[in-house]
C-alpha cells in the first residue's frame, strides 16, 4: 500500500478507526501508524482523542485499535 491509497480512503470516509484501516488494507497497525504520521506531520490528518472503548459495552475491541483518524483538508 502506498500513501496515496491511504489518502484516498481517508478522504472518502473522513473519519476512520485504526481497526477499520487494518481490516481494509490488511496491514499491521504499526505500519499504518507510520503512514498516518506522515499525513499528520503534513497537517492533512489528525488523530482524534482516544476513548477507552469503541462505544459498545462488549469489551471485545482491542483498545490499541480504537484510535480514530480524520482527514482535515
Amino acid at each position: 500500500m502506498i500513501l496515496s491509497e491511504l489518502k484516498s480512503y481517508l478522504k472518502q470516509h473522513h473519519r476512520v478507526s485504526l481497526s477499520d484501516l487494518v481490516i481494509h488494507f490488511n496491514i499491521d497497525a504499526n505500519a499504518l501508524r507510520g503512514m498516518l504520521e506522515k499525513w499528520i506531520s503534513k497537517g492533512k490528518v489528525r488523530r482524534l482523542p482516544l476513548n477507552s472503548s469503541c462505544g459498545t459495552s462488549c469489551c471485545q475491541c482491542d483498545p490499541t485499535l480504537t484510535e480514530l483518524y480524520e482527514w482535515v483538508e
